[in-house]
């Protein structure tokens, strides 16, 4: 069955416009007819089914047959900051996969080390959405503009803080450390690691050090195998 992701979506009305360019994709493309079942997600838990009522390439009306809310919703919120990487294509690698496996919000941190210091949000959420249709996901997690390492430091976190870098010390194991269904904030740093001094400030601010096995891995990997840890250690 056909999804389309559907943000303006309101339950309480019975029937559903998709947009121009929806419209389109399903009439031309998937070639869809009247009486065809197709899924919606509005990216907040809802999963809708849905009946094409009229099937115009431009402004096709559904009728919403079913609604379920809050599926398959998490029991756990993560939150991957990460230094956005020199090369974006990594960087969209690492928010499709994230995506499918499971996160809640990513935000894209700029640091003393970083080579790459913007990023276009618009492009990259269309990824997250690609990603989302994808796996089946109704929830759609969130995007941030970038911010500078201190700006994110500096906004209050209500859960558990963590810091990967390659720096020496003594470092903790992130599955013994983990409260199981609950919410974590974990930073990855750029290509160059985080700077002393940053991670410094990191651990002042209440955020643990961690490893993520004896690997060197590149940003986009060391920020995918936190997802996948998290994700993992709290599989019901």
């Amino acid at each position: 069955m056909q999804l389309f992701y559907t943000p303006d979506i309101d339950a309480s009305h019975p029937q559903y416009f998709l947009s121009e360019e929806e419209s389109k994709h399903a009439i031309r493309v998937l070639r869809l007819e009247v009486g065809n079942e197709v899924q919606l997600i509005d990216g907040r838990g809802g999963l809708y089914t849905a009946q094409i009522h009229d099937a115009h390439p431009k402004r096709t009306i559904l009728k919403i047959t079913s609604v379920s809310t809050e599926f398959e919703k998490r029991n756990h919120y993560l939150h991957i900051a990460v230094a956005p990487t020199k090369n974006i294509e990594r960087l969209e690698w690492f928010l499709e996969k994230a995506t499918e496996i499971g996160i809640d919000e990513v935000s894209l941190i700029i640091t003393q080390r970083s080579e790459r210091k913007e990023a276009k949000v618009e492009r990259l959420n269309k990824i997250v959405t690609a990603a989302i249709k994808q796996s089946l996901k109704a929830y759609h997690p969130v995007l941030n503009e970038p911010v500078t390492l201190n700006q994110l430091l500096d906004k209050p976190f209500d859960g558990q803080k963590f810091i990967a870098h390659c720096e020496p010390g003594e470092k903790l194991n992130l599955k013994d450390e983990l409260v199981l269904n609950g919410r974590y904030l974990i930073l990855i740093g750029p290509e160059g690691d985080f700077a002393p001094a940053e991670i410094e400030k990191a651990l002042g601010n209440g955020f643990k050090p961690i490893s993520l096995g004896t690997s060197r891995l590149r940003t986009e990997t060391a920020a995918l195998e936190a997802c996948f840890e998290v994700n993992f250690l709290n599989r019901i």
